[in-house]
């Protein structure tokens, strides 16, 4: 499933995971368009364990037209690399790109609950995962990691660049009326244009993409499973201390 792009190579340390987005982000296409009537879209979301120490990576593949999940996968384990801001794709790519082999049928698309280009260093989880996988990927974030932006128009569909120091890294994006924005860019092989409206296509009665939503759902039932399969017998139920 991971075929296709360059390999992924865990950094022995921060300065190491620097020099690697700093030598990936050139190789990244911005241009794309990537496709415009994909038959299916994926879904990436991770959730943590409240202690921090342990992950799951969740990959949901939906039908791009009904909307309806055809295929998931999960993996859970530990972040693979330390908490710097910045760096998440390090904590998070090696379990979502053991989820992504784990799918029977390649997704057309990649939609990654994060950023793409709109990173300080223009090199976001949605860049990483796009290049390492090969496949059209996109950010869509709740929430800005860098730039400055207007409040859009109040209704579905519209939308205000978001920009970092001069330069266009996405788009705020109204999801839904009357509702907060989301944040996307661009992850590899897509245009800004086709992203908002593959963004748009993955989103029906809720602010987020159903991609994100299967996607979150999945991780976090796998990491409560993973919890309680982990759990001493006794925790947490009266009839072992009975």
């Amino acid at each position: 499933m991971t075929g296709g792009g360059v390999p992924y190579r865990p950094p022995a340390d921060v300065a190491e995971a620097l020099r690697v987005q700093e030598e990936l982000r050139s190789r990244v296409d911005l241009v794309g368009p990537g496709p415009t009537a994909p038959a299916t879209v994926a879904g990436l979301d991770v959730a943590y364990a409240e202690s921090g120490d342990r992950l799951a990576a969740a990959v949901t593949v939906l039908d791009a037209a009904t909307l309806a999940v055809v295929d998931e996968a999960v993996s859970v384990g530990r972040p693979a690399f330390d908490y710097v801001p910045g760096l998440f794709a390090f904590r998070e790519l090696p379990a979502l790109l053991s989820a992504l082999d784990r799918l029977t049928a390649r997704p057309e698309v990649l939609i990654c609950d994060g950023h793409g280009l709109a990173h300080p260093r223009r090199f976001g989880l949605a860049c990483h995962l796009g290049l390492v996988t090969g496949l059209p990927s996109i950010g869509v974030a709740k929430t800005p990691l860098v730039g400055v932006w207007d409040e859009p128009a109040p209704e579905r569909g519209a939308w205000t660049p978001l920009r970092d120091g001069g330069e266009v890294v996405g788009r705020v994006l109204r999801t839904r009326d009357g509702v907060k924005p989301v944040f996307v860019s661009v992850g590899h092989r897509m245009s800004l244009d086709n992203a908002v409206d593959r963004v748009l296509a993955s989103t029906s009665r809720y602010r987020l993409p159903e991609t994100t939503r299967t996607a979150d759902r999945l991780c976090r039932r796998a990491l409560t499973e993973d919890f309680r399969t982990a759990a001493p017998a006794d925790e947490g139920d009266p009839a072992a201390s009975a």
